[in-house]
């Protein structure tokens, strides 16, 4: 068990001050089995008018926040502290049904599962489906969990990592043409592809860690900016995190916050503001991870 504490900033700047439009964060990890959070601040500059917690409709925490006064900046800084229990190492058990490419879920998972498995992206010339399909094709006995490994790999080993600070992604048929990408575009990118093949999968957001750098100098274990992945349910394993941004798979080093069916869905930081075209300056955001 390793006690992690997280501070993630993100700070705008104006070059007058303008009206604050409502605005959503989504920082409050997921508590899980693997996870517990021990306590939590949140600081919002200028002060709120009105601020108040909500679940969506995936059970994610949401902090809204509405504005009275003009700013010429905007800060949300959230913090937590959690206990955090990396499951170890294991064979990962799925159904013996589902063990091969194709296969069908079972009526009562169709039936919770069906969004999840819906293409979000035109691709009309069949590009991703054909990417896709090599995968399957090269495995011999169309094993369902080697089929995405190597899906997760390629994409990893293929494709440049690109990061972009505005939150956006690319439409996948973009990312495959371009060869490159930011980890949500990655994510968003093998979504498709999974489901391409019948699949269920969902999009992640939150943070990454280097469990090898725990006890290093500053007890640094990760930090930059919040971090995407994806979700694929398989039968007997249940949603299996699948990181193709860092070839990972299982959330050993993945700190849930956010789980959605598409990715604007699980915007850490969505709001608006009143003003000219050229009031924005800069948006600027810091994630920092430490081990205690």
């Amino acid at each position: 068990m390793t006690v992690l504490s997280v501070r993630h900033r993100t700070e705008y700047k104006f070059r007058e001050p303008v009206k604050l439009g409502e605005h959503r964060l989504m920082s409050r990890p997921r508590d899980s089995h693997d996870l517990r959070l021990l306590d939590t601040a949140l600081l919002v500059a200028p002060q709120p008018s009105e601020l108040r917690w909500m679940h969506d409709v995936f059970g994610n925490s949401i902090v809204i926040t509405s504005f009275a006064q003009m700013s010429d900046s905007l800060v949300f800084e959230s913090s937590f502290r959690a206990e955090h229990f990396p499951l170890p190492e294991q064979t990962i058990w799925i159904e013996p049904y589902a063990r091969h490419l194709p296969f069908n879920y079972s009526g009562d998972d169709s039936a919770d599962l069906g969004r999840s498995m819906e293409r979000q992206y035109p691709d009309p010339n069949h590009a991703i489906d054909q990417w896709a399909k090599k995968y399957v094709d090269a495995e011999a006995e169309r094993t369902t969990l080697n089929v995405l490994l190597s899906i997760n790999q390629a994409i990893n080993r293929e494709f440049i990592y690109a990061r972009r600070e505005e939150f956006g992604v690319l439409e996948p048929t973009v990312t495959l043409s371009q060869g490159s990408g930011s980890c949500r575009d990655f994510s968003v990118f093998m979504m498709e592809a999974v489901r391409s093949l019948g699949l269920a999968a969902r999009f992640v957001s939150g943070y990454l860690y280097d469990e090898r750098l725990i006890g290093a100098q500053g007890g640094l274990v990760g930090g930059g900016a919040t971090h995407a992945w994806l979700q694929v349910y398989l039968p007997g394993a249940g949603w299996l995190e699948f990181d193709p941004t860092n070839a990972l798979v299982g959330g050993r080093n993945l700190i849930r916050v956010a789980v959605a069916r598409n990715a604007y869905q699980a915007s850490p930081l969505l709001g608006s503001f009143v003003g000219s075209s050229g009031d924005f300056l800069s948006m600027n955001v810091t994630v920092e991870v430490t081990a205690e």
